[in-house]
């Protein structure tokens, strides 16, 4: 397993459905999720520190966990089968730790909730991750392009989201 960063959150141009992307936390490799609208929404507002009135599924789902005594102490991005990632959140529950199955879109908004660290499964790096290599690498651009997104949009850009797409 390696431990992964959120890099960003931008849009598939092509479909116009949202992208979470992990980077190793050691190294150039970045491994791309498309997810669901209302996912996305989740986890910008968090890495935005937004809030809403009342809390939202994942914020609700943090809170059950903190008042039940049980804390989120990592996710793992298990497995790609058939163009779906799977993931785990692993929560630990009086001192015992359970695995529980999640789309990583949920996972990711659950773990910036906790900020419990995001791990991806080794032969999902290598099977999907891109690799940037040598000095050809301009990370500065790539970092002020999501940047820029994360800047301009918003959360009720996601609100307007029809059955079909989730």
């Amino acid at each position: 397993m390696q431990e992964m960063d959120i890099y960003g959150v931008s849009f598939d141009l092509v479909g116009k459905q949202p992208i979470v992307l992990l980077k190793t936390k050691d190294g150039n490799r970045y491994l791309p999720i498309w997810i669901g609208q209302p996912e996305a929404a989740a986890i910008l507002m968090k890495l935005q520190g937004a809030s809403t009135p009342r809390p939202m599924t994942h914020d609700l789902l943090t809170e059950i966990l903190s008042q039940l005594d049980a804390q989120v102490t990592r996710i793992t991005v298990t497995e790609l089968r058939e163009n779906t990632f799977f993931a785990q959140v692993t929560v630990q529950l009086d001192g015992q730790e359970i695995d529980v199955d999640s789309r990583p879109s949920d996972a990711i908004a659950l773990a910036i909730r906790a900020e419990a660290p995001i791990f991806a499964a080794d032969h999902v790096i290598e099977e999907s991750a891109i690799e940037f290599e040598g000095e050809d690498v301009n990370e500065e651009e790539i970092v002020s392009e999501f940047k820029r997104f994360l800047d301009d949009v918003s959360p009720e850009q996601f609100a307007d989201v029809d059955e079909e797409e989730r």
